[in-house]
């Protein structure tokens, strides 16, 4: 779905000035004898000018701009830089970087006490929100710009924020709420130059293709792209196209699917609209699979999941890789299209990775705010008391007195907010405290959170019978010597991430990380009975992921890990290390020996040891193959077996 969402310049919509205004304008910004008004004004038309096609060019002269109006004091002109690289920084998907920017324009307009202005601003941030999926936020933003923008009487701005808050409605699937702030927002448009027509236009649309009316969507995206292209509007035209195509394919009709298309990929791409070209690619890619031209899928959308990759985009991933996998299994290449669909499983973990991310970036925001919060009402409350006690030690007049009682009253009064205010923070902290109450329960194992909450501390414990679980890349020096840094870091989290997952499923706890090394224990905290069974089917889990991985990178001619896992059953001592950190870890002469395991072992096989191999080989399920006895460093000769599936 490609809704739009709008952030505001300030003053109207977004037109393309004629090359001879523009020329003009660089005139007046080269001319330095000019007053500094007057070179600002211009430096910012020409930042607007390029913010959609030229970003580069956009950064250029907001930099100026804002050193400029820092240098000579101009509150305005330093928001409005600001508030353009912000603008410029989100249509590249820049999220943090773009609210970063808004958050230091807002108390500019502020200061100077230009709600325009300030409705414009949080209506961005609120933009941001949404771009991010994180609604709570956007909607607390959109309402306070809305609030003023009615004030005031500014009704574009009111027209794009009702735009934005149907957006909200509609990505919760409540159509009808997104239905009537969408056409609130047209209504506000209608007979004027007003950006939001052809975004509140194509939302219709999007609303009426999700309820199934496809004709009644492709007039509504008619209409927007009517608007868009009156107002020279290229962003909304560019999405609007890209969403006619998706209705025509729809309806059957591939022709006029793939020349919208086509139409809005060079849009996005001279505009410079990272995010729309990988969107767009990845809709031409499963019209291809619709035409079975799974070749010409295949190239777009590997260049879609390129790009997805360059703006970290999981969504944009996600359907990347759903693409790559409908072209290979069409086409017959299966092992192609199980190894992007395990991609698939690994991104729909990291999008729910982010969701969790975000929600801790809010609770750590949300306390450093308090915290700063109650640190300034204790510094003022110990300079008025200072203040105070000279007062009182140097004078002793009757006009003096009445400064104290003064100042008594004051300090009074503080006190009083103080306490006040030291109530309701008290009220936040709680509940903070029972969320962080919960997240513990995401760090450390069930039981060993209780504890340590309810001491402060938890005790070691002995465990009579755990399965420890290593592996390791075999040659991993060699071969990461040939990835970049960049292309190291992913390829280990690529396994990290699956390995988590395998844990998850078989209920193993995962220990920590060592470089290239993974540890893991079946039986902690609680000892199951068949633990060391599921330590053993998720170490060959392990091997076939890793076997697969391979095969895929060396088909591509790309280096891949080759990977050694080791199992060893016995006691062990398990406690938390650590005062700021927390780490659960496991000490004992098994977890040595299971390290004796792995590094004893063989590429692409789950070595195990006699201890291991006692407590399965009943197991109908396994079948072992036996290595007698290996010389082990520290150890001697050690029994090993050989262990895989039947």
């Amino acid at each position: 779905m490609k809704l739009l969402v709008l952030l505001f310049f300030f003053c109207g919509g977004f037109t393309t000035l004629a090359q001879t205004r523009i020329d003009s304008l660089i005139k007046v910004w080269q001319d330095k004898s000019s007053p500094d008004s007057l070179l600002m004004s211009a430096a910012h038309q020409l930042a607007r000018e390029y913010v959609y096609n030229q970003p580069d060019s956009t950064f250029y002269y907001t930099q100026w701009l804002l050193d400029l109006a820092t240098k000579v004091g101009d509150k305005y002109y330093m928001g409005r830089a600001l508030n353009l690289q912000g603008t410029a920084l989100w249509q590249q998907g820049e999220y943090s970087r773009a609210l970063d920017n808004f958050y230091r324009c807002l108390p500019l307009f502020e200061d100077l006490g230009n709600e325009q202005r300030i409705a414009s601003v949080t209506a961005n941030i609120g933009s941001v929100y949404l771009s991010q999926s994180d609604y709570p936020r956007a909607l607390e933003f959109f309402n306070r710009s809305l609030q003023l923008s009615e004030k005031i009487g500014d009704t574009e701005t009111t027209s794009n924020v009702l735009n934005n808050i149907g957006a909200i409605y509609f990505y919760q699937a409540n159509y009808p709420a997104a239905l009537e702030y969408y056409q609130r927002s047209v209504a506000m448009s209608d007979g004027t130059e007003i950006q939001a027509s052809g975004a509140g236009l194509n939302n219709i649309g999007e609303v009426l293709m999700e309820q199934g009316d496809l004709e009644g969507a492709v007039e509504y995206y008619k209409k927007s792209i009517a608007s868009s292209e009156t107002l020279n509007d290229l962003a909304s035209f560019s999405y609007t196209l890209t969403n006619l195509g998706k209705a025509y394919t729809r309806m059957g009709d591939y022709f006029m699917a793939i020349s919208h298309y086509n139409h809005a990929l060079k849009i996005a791409e001279e505009m410079h609209d990272k995010l729309g070209v990988v969107s767009t690619l990845n809709s031409i890619g499963q019209l291809y699979i619709k035409q079975k031209h799974y070749q010409k899928a295949i190239t777009t959308c590997g260049t879609a999941l390129m790009g997805a990759q360059q703006i970290h985009v999981t969504e944009e991933k996600m359907k990347a890789c759903t693409c790559l996998y409908d072209a290979y299994k069409s086409s017959g290449n299966g092992t192609q299209a199980l190894a992007y669909h395990e991609r698939m499983l690994v991104l729909s973990d990291s999008l729910n990775m982010e969701e969790t991310g975000k929600e801790l970036q809010r609770m750590e925001f949300a306390k450093q705010v308090l915290a700063d919060s109650l640190a300034r009402v204790e510094e003022k409350l110990q300079i008025e008391k200072a203040h105070h006690e000279e007062v009182q030690r140097k004078n002793r007049s009757r006009n003096i007195a009445i400064g104290i009682g003064l100042v008594f009253l004051v300090l009074a009064g503080g006190l009083y907010s103080r306490v006040n205010y030291i109530r309701k923070s008290k009220a936040i902290i709680e509940k903070e405290r029972d969320r962080s109450n919960n997240l513990l329960l995401n760090i450390l194992p069930e039981e060993i959170a209780r504890e340590l909450k309810e001491k402060g501390r938890a005790d070691p414990r002995d465990f009579e019978m755990v399965s420890i679980l290593f592996s390791d890349f075999k040659e991993f020096t060699s071969t990461s010597a040939n990835l970049n840094a960049q292309q190291l870091v992913a390829e280990i989290n690529a396994c990290f991430e699956t390995f988590d997952g395998i844990m998850e499923k078989y209920g193993i706890e995962k220990i920590k990380t060592i470089g290239d090394a993974y540890m893991a224990a079946g039986g902690l905290p609680v000892l199951r009975a068949d633990s060391t069974k599921d330590t053993v089917l998720a170490a060959i889990d392990m091997q076939s992921f890793i076997k697969k991985r391979k095969a895929e990178k060396d088909a591509l001619g790309q280096p891949a890990f080759a990977m050694r896992v080791g199992i060893h059953t016995g006691p062990v001592v398990a406690g938390i290390v650590g005062v700021k950190k927390f780490q659960y870890d496991i000490w004992g002469d098994t977890v040595n020996t299971a390290s004796r395991m792995e590094s004893n072992g063989e590429a692409g096989k789950v070595n195990v040891s006699q201890a291991t191999y006692e407590l399965l080989k009943e197991d109908d399920a396994f079948v072992f193959q036996s290595r007698g006895k290996i010389e082990v460093k520290g150890k001697g000769k050690v029994e090993m077996y050989f262990v895989e599936t039947r």
